[in-house]
């Protein structure tokens, strides 16, 4: 099977009382105390409780580890309260969260040695004005995660950025009911990641230079598959940043160069979103079979094909001119010349064949394309690319709206 998502490959800040004389000499003594307050405000911590983080550079060497539910982290602004683990020893995590009722606000967390913000099993789980980053910038040496809410229900993060993950910058994985709105990802190799959740709105988020923008992954080998997201009014613009993942790793086979990639993931709505420049393909649907992971395709209840996707009315410019790899090259040479561009969207061409009524998926298990002008490629993945074609009226058609995502007040 051939490889088609192909594998790719600032500011220094002290800590608090630290100079950068000596700097390899971990924690000052003042660092140390703060650190020691803070380490008894999470240990201690009560339902009801609001941790302030005063504003300035708190240097740690330690996680801060939070299991009480009904607790608010609070600091002063995401670029006034920051929290440096340039030093960190024991983690490898920042902050590492097992509890419901939990929001986390106005402050920075930068230069984990592993994810920067993680929360496991959570309920109600606000994430608002926060800033994980790598200073160093896009290095293999840095967290997988920035934001990386797993196993939650009721997610919101909204206002907040991510900078530098060699995986993805925000990351909701196998949760539901979640909103991400207004936040920036850049220099992620995946700026935001929606994987194998449920009920999901992505919505007025800016990806930029990252490998790829907005990824919804449905991957295999895990209890819970996705189904049910919406991207709308978001900018997925120039994510053409070099892959630097992990190998093995699933965004491994994200191609720099990459807009929206929806992979073997049911019911997505990509709509009123301006999508530009991304240099290999503005958006791609993909299935499984596609990747490194195509093995594990026979997992119990796991449907591999992309199904119900909709994709309209978006606007897009530029991108597909330059794409990731060598095969990738000459097929846009040979179908469009070495000055030409791959179309808006590209799709795989792997169809469930079970699932066809006279040679077709049932109306709503379309892939559908209603955006004027705009073209979809069939790479012909099945036949390694033998018989590539330019689709237009056969998919253009229209699907139902999804429903918006509810989530309880917060405060």
């Amino acid at each position: 099977m051939r490889r088609w998502l192909m594998a790719g490959i600032g500011m220094l800040v002290a800590g608090c009382g630290q100079s950068g004389n000596n700097a390899q000499q971990g924690l000052s003594e003042a660092d140390k105390a703060y650190q020691e307050h803070l380490q008894e405000q999470f240990l201690d911590a009560k339902p009801g409780d609001v941790i302030e983080i005063p504003a300035g550079v708190h240097a740690l060497d330690r996680v801060l580890t939070l299991r009480a539910n009904g607790v608010t982290v609070r600091g002063a602004g995401s670029d006034k309260s920051i929290l440096s683990f340039k030093h960190e020893i024991s983690g490898p995590e920042g902050m590492l969260v097992y509890a419901n009722d939990f929001t986390v606000e106005h402050l920075a967390i930068e230069d984990t040695k592993g994810d920067g913000l993680k929360i496991n099993d959570g309920t109600n789980i606000t994430i608002r004005d926060v800033r994980v980053e790598w200073t160093r910038g896009p290095s293999l040496e840095n967290g997988a995660y920035a934001i990386y809410p797993v196993k939650c229900k009721n997610v919101l993060v909204e206002d907040s950025t991510a900078i530098g993950s060699r995986d993805a910058g925000i990351y909701v994985g196998q949760s539901q009911d979640i909103i991400v709105r207004r936040n920036r990802a850049e220099k992620n190799v995946a700026g935001i990641e929606i994987e194998n959740s449920v009920r999901a709105d992505v919505y007025e988020n800016t990806a930029t230079g990252n490998t790829g923008g907005i990824l919804i992954f449905n991957m295999p080998d895990l209890t819970m598959h996705g189904a049910q997201t919406r991207v709308y009014k978001n900018r997925v613009i120039a994510n053409n940043l070099a892959n630097f993942a992990a190998k093995g790793t699933a965004v491994a086979n994200t191609p720099a160069g990459t807009g929206v990639l929806i992979m073997s993931n049911p019911q997505v709505e990509i709509f009123d979103n301006d999508i530009a420049d991304n240099r290999t393909a503005n958006v791609i649907v993909a299935s499984v079979f596609m990747t490194d992971f195509a093995a594990s395709k026979e997992a119990t209840g796991y449907d591999p094909y992309p199904k119900s996707i909709y994709i309209h009315d978006n606007r897009f410019s530029g991108g597909g001119d330059a794409p990731d790899g060598l095969e990738w090259k000459a097929l846009k040479a040979s179908m469009f010349g070495i000055t030409g561009h791959f179309p808006d969207v590209i799709w795989d061409g792997y169809v469930d064949t079970k699932a066809l009524v006279d040679g077709k998926y049932p109306a709503a298990q379309r892939i559908c394309v209603k955006d004027p002008g705009v073209e979809v490629l069939n790479v012909d993945g099945p036949h390694k690319f033998a018989d590539p074609k330019v689709l237009k009226d056969e998919i253009h058609c229209e699907l139902p709206a999804l429903p918006a995502v509810e989530l309880p007040a917060r405060t």
